[in-house]
């Protein structure tokens, strides 16, 4: 497969290619009860993805999308601290391997090469300097279909990176213990976990990496978890380098609002076969915090609405370092501000007074 594409076109290409042959009816029954696990409020002390016909259904429905929110979060962090690479990664609960698929793309060389060299070691616990590798993979599932088809799916990927990550089942939750690394992400995970073992889990990657990226559904529940996890991570001395623009309390009152963004889906022909719709794309609602142990340049401030563009103005709804939830209005008498103001969306950072 040519690994020069954009690597969320070779994502789609590797499902089309894996997944040819899968019967919809199947698959739209376990999508249904996948969605119904995944966004319900039931925790559970099993593998939610049980068999093939699972691990495929899921693979053509939610990859793409928890790709798109993954890179979305990635890309924040890196404008935080853009002199900081990892050279290891562990990503948890990561079933086929979604996020690790953004954090290949996300620290690739600029010449389009990936991973690590066979034989060498990558450095641990501070990053590696810019300009190496993307960094050594190792995704940690207790679904064995998961991890056989994540495994299918970089093989066939052709990106260096992504073959050469180790895939290893493990029991996801309180007992589980992280080797010392870079990075560790865990995307879309917590909501399988009692709340025990989801403190647990955040607690140990913590004290594990150097950062910590987690995500879960742009739901009110999601960003309840995204919140829980954060004041971990502050506690446990990391501090915020995404989405907030402090590491102080969230502004948000309990109950009143939450805080989640936005990113554009491209839907495969497999995907709309599976769920139906005419769109060729759909939006991911998701919620996230990057937490770091190493200097981290926040934004000073963040759109955290869909920008409002009226006839001469833009409004900008914004969580800003010093006086949290404000909403800003750029008119055009504001000149180039202006311009600025109309192209910015939904999650970018806001820099601007």
């Amino acid at each position: 497969m040519n690994a020069t594409l954009p690597t969320s076109d070779v994502l789609r290409a590797a499902l089309a290619g894996l997944l040819d042959g899968l019967p919809p009816t199947k698959a739209a029954q376990a999508v249904d009860r996948l969605i119904a696990s995944y966004r319900g409020t039931t925790p559970t002390d099993a593998p939610v993805l049980r068999d093939r016909a699972d691990v495929a259904a899921y693979a053509a429905y939610r990859m793409p999308a928890t790709f798109e929110a993954v890179r979305s979060a990635l890309a924040a962090l890196r404008d935080a601290a853009p002199d900081w690479r990892p050279a290891t990664h562990t990503d948890v609960g990561g079933g086929t391997g979604a996020a690790s698929w953004a954090v290949a793309e996300a620290w690739e060389d600029e010449d389009g090469g990936e991973g690590t060299p066979t034989g060498e070691a990558a450095p641990t616990g501070g990053g590696a300097p810019t300009g190496g590798t993307a960094p050594r993979t190792t995704v940690l599932d207790w679904a064995e279909p998961a991890l056989a088809l994540g495994r299918e799916l970089a093989t066939a990927s052709g990106v260096p990176a992504l073959r050469a990550a180790e895939w290893r089942r493990a029991r996801i939750g309180g007992a589980l213990t992280l080797d010392p690394v870079d990075l560790v992400t865990v995307s879309y995970v917590l909501n399988e976990l009692t709340e025990a073992d989801r403190a647990s889990l955040v607690t140990e990657a913590a004290r594990a990496a150097q950062a910590v990226v987690v995500v879960e559904p742009g739901t009110p529940d999601g960003y309840e978890r995204i919140i829980a996890a954060r004041d971990l991570l502050v506690a446990a001395g990391l501090r915020i380098a995404a989405p907030c623009p402090h590491s102080a309390a969230c502004p948000i009152a309990p109950g009143s609002d939450w805080c989640h963004f936005s990113a554009r889906v491209s839907r495969s022909s497999l995907h709309r076969q599976v769920k139906g719709g005419s769109l060729a794309y759909e939006d991911e609602k998701f919620a996230y915090v990057a937490a770091v142990r190493f200097p981290a340049r926040p934004a000073a401030a963040r759109v955290v609405r869909r920008p409002q563009i009226r006839k001469g103005q833009v409004l900008l709804d914004l969580c800003a370092e010093d006086d949290g939830l404000r909403r800003d209005t750029v008119t055009k008498r504001h000149g180039g501000l202006y311009k600025e103001a109309r192209d910015a969306e939904w999650g970018d950072p806001w820099d601007r007074p």
